[in-house]
């Protein structure tokens, strides 16, 4: 490699993150910083009202075997929940997977991350070889009936949400990016703020009054304090703008009593 006078930053000629594969081809949608944040603040904030806290079952990429023909066939959704079943298995123990024909209930809400190897697949636009396990459209629409399915991309903060209508998935209408799901007594929609210290777009679950569900006092305080301290931070930045922008005009006003002319390139 040639060297240059002065010599480049590596940034400008070496492979970013943006050039190199973020999955393993053989493993596609293996997750990012993203897939690991997104799923934890659904969590924190689903609790269906009419549910108790120890009769709901929500998981993060957990493996979901839903076929007892094929019992080693599986999906692994970013996120799920199923309502009116155990939080333990068996009411003892943490699960190490979701097998459909031992607990008899399918979820009542699947969302998926879109990641670039998967999103076809998410969105059903692929179709399967003969002998090869169904795609996850096929199986969370026609096996799994899973009533509600959510898509999310967040490279284009696109949310998608399809309801199962007489057998098939249909894409429903949003309003400002939400929706409210009468069976869940919530809504799902895009909450812009600041989590795990990262201000984007969310998906987060909101109440029948439209407020966001709150996290954690724990976490819940954070954010109120990371949020303030942020705005903090943006005021003071505007002060010392307005201050240079004062001095400069001061500097300006002096030179020109004292008949000196000077570009503002100079001034600054």
């Amino acid at each position: 490699m040639y060297q240059t006078d002065p010599p480049r930053a590596p940034r400008e000629y070496l492979p970013t993150m943006y050039d190199l594969p973020s999955e393993n081809p053989e493993e596609p949608g293996l997750p990012d910083e993203f897939h690991d944040f997104q799923p934890k603040l659904l969590r924190e904030t689903f609790c269906p009202p009419n549910y108790a806290k120890n009769d709901i079952f929500v998981a993060a990429d957990l493996n979901l075997y839903y076929d007892v023909r094929h019992p080693q066939w599986y999906k692994r959704p970013d996120w799920f929940a199923v309502l009116g079943i155990s939080r333990l298995y068996e009411q003892r123990d943490l699960r190490l997977s979701y097998v459909l024909w031992q607990e008899g209930v399918s979820p009542s809400i699947v969302i998926e991350l879109l990641s670039p190897s998967t999103e076809k697949e998410d969105l059903g636009q692929t179709l399967r070889d003969v002998d090869h396990p169904p795609t996850k459209w096929e199986v969370y629409q026609n096996i799994l009936r899973v009533p509600y399915y959510v898509v999310f991309d967040r490279c284009t903060d696109r949310l998608r949400i399809f309801g199962l209508r007489e057998g098939r998935y249909q894409e429903l209408p949003l309003e400002s990016n939400r929706l409210w799901i009468s069976e869940l007594k919530l809504g799902l929609g895009l909450w812009q703020g600041y989590y795990q210290d990262i201000k984007r777009l969310w998906l987060r679950w909101y109440d029948e009054s439209g407020n966001w569900i709150p996290t954690s006092p724990e976490t819940a305080g954070q954010e109120r304090y990371r949020a303030e301290q942020a705005e903090h931070r943006a005021e003071q930045e505007r002060q010392r703008a307005e201050q240079e922008r004062q001095r400069a005009e001061r500097l300006a006003a002096r030179l020109r009593e004292l008949n000196i002319s000077l570009d503002d390139e100079q001034i600054g």
